[in-house]
């Protein structure tokens, strides 16, 4: 591929991004309702300080688990070409359970699987 295209490639995805958000703010329904830059939870009015910290703990475990969730996705495409690649894929699938497991000792050493 050659510079120009790549520049050109580029251009053209700037120009169809900007067009698009262009698009939608113009196109979108707004409304400037004082009420809808409260802040609420389910229609209910907050009651206390709206600001308070979660534990860190729930964003981790909901992270691992998406890394997880999208890695089993490659299995798919594994399995159909098991046959056809033979042990080179098998040998392929071990190295990326082996890392997937390293993975998962290393957020269970580092205490990111505990709901405490």
């Amino acid at each position: 591929m050659s510079s120009e295209s790549l520049i050109l490639f580029f251009i053209v995805g700037v120009i169809l991004v900007g067009g698009a958000v262009l698009f939608s703010t113009f196109i979108a329904p707004s409304s400037k309702n004082p009420v809808k830059f409260e802040p609420y939870e389910c229609g209910i009015a907050t009651s206390g300080n709206a600001w308070i910290q979660f534990n860190v703990g729930y964003y981790l475990f909901a992270i691992i688990y998406l890394i997880f969730d999208v890695e089993t996705v490659f299995l798919f495409p594994w399995g159909v070409v098991m046959k056809e690649v033979g042990l080179q894929a098998f040998v392929e699938i071990l190295i990326f359970f082996s890392v997937l497991g390293l993975g998962l000792l290393y957020a269970w050493k580092k205490g990111a699987l505990k709901w405490v």
